[in-house]
């Protein structure tokens, strides 16, 4: 016999903090539903896996050493103690006080499933899951649909048809090859506590600027460090270069601007922080493998089939 808890908290704010999540009973399954008008973002891990489902609200995500967009519908799977962070690609007007984000968070304990089950085939599926997890994996097509019909029910539902729902969800990841993972291959988790907060604020300030020139003086300046010491420490933590993750995020600004039309490949190649056109071209190509006037005649194809 095993016992398994539910815990849900209807009006969760959401504001990530840089330390690990309270305590729990380890057979605990914590639901939170979030609804608030942005996002506190703060790099951060824990101790719990977790299961994100942003149903409202877009912008940059970092998960390891991935930097990557996300919108309304995105949902992502992460084993414990992976960081990750979750950024508005543009602030809320403070005057307006509608709700902009909307999520449902789960955590939950990593050896939960052996508490339920002991046959080999299940546990060998469970093992395999949750390796791929400790890179972050964003689950795509009819599988984000049928997680997230199931995650809606645990919010309206109670005790025992909670627990039904979330097991749901457990068999459909254990089962389904629709998923990108997003931390790199070789990814290791290397923070501590005063790593974070030093990264956290230097996450931040990128964020804040990357459409502006940032020098290596001054984000050394914003980590209270040399230039030289600033590039050996960010390089072990974010394990790749400060240049190659400016121009990651560029490019992947870049990405979501070329899928407006409007806007000419020279407004984008300005708008993304890139001050000349054979830059913004020698950068994107190298990240995407692709132009950017070919990549917006890709997406162009992808959305009018």
């Amino acid at each position: 016999m095993f016992k398994l808890s539910l815990i849900i908290n209807y009006e969760y704010k959401m504001k990530a903090i840089l330390i690990e999540l309270p305590k729990q009973n380890s057979s605990l399954v914590s639901v939170k539903k979030v609804k608030e008008h942005d996002f506190d973002a703060t790099l951060h891990f824990h101790d719990f896996c977790e299961l994100s489902f942003v149903k409202k609200s877009s912008g940059k995500r970092i998960i390891g050493d991935s930097i990557t967009n996300f919108s309304d519908g995105d949902l992502v799977l992460m084993s414990p103690n992976l960081p990750h962070m979750w950024y508005e690609d543009v602030p809320n007007n403070q005057h307006n006080r509608n709700k902009s984000v909307e999520a449902i968070v789960i955590y939950f304990p990593i050896n939960f499933y052996e508490k339920l089950c002991t046959e080999p085939e299940d546990l060998s599926k469970k093992k395999s899951l949750f390796e791929k997890a400790e890179r972050g994996m964003r689950f795509t097509g009819k599988t984000r649909t049928k997680i997230t019909k199931h995650l809606e029910k645990m919010t309206t539902t109670e005790g025992l048809q909670r627990i039904i729902e979330f097991l749901k969800i457990v068999n459909i990841m254990l089962n389904t090859d629709e998923y990108e993972l997003l931390a790199g291959l070789g990814y290791f988790h290397s923070y501590n506590e005063k790593d974070t907060e030093r990264m956290n604020q230097v996450y931040k300030y990128i964020m804040m600027n990357f459409t502006k020139p940032i020098s290596l003086e001054t984000i050394a300046s914003v980590a209270h460090m040399t230039p030289p010491a600033f590039c050996s420490f960010f390089k072990k933590r974010a394990q790749k270069s400060f240049t190659r993750f400016l121009n990651e995020l560029r490019t992947g600004h870049a990405c979501k601007l070329l899928q407006n039309e409007k806007l000419s490949v020279s407004d984008v190649c300005y708008e993304s922080g890139y001050q000349n056109f054979v830059n913004f071209n020698k950068h994107f190509k190298q990240i995407t493998g692709k132009t950017p006037s070919t990549y917006r005649k890709e997406f162009a194809t992808i959305r009018n089939f």
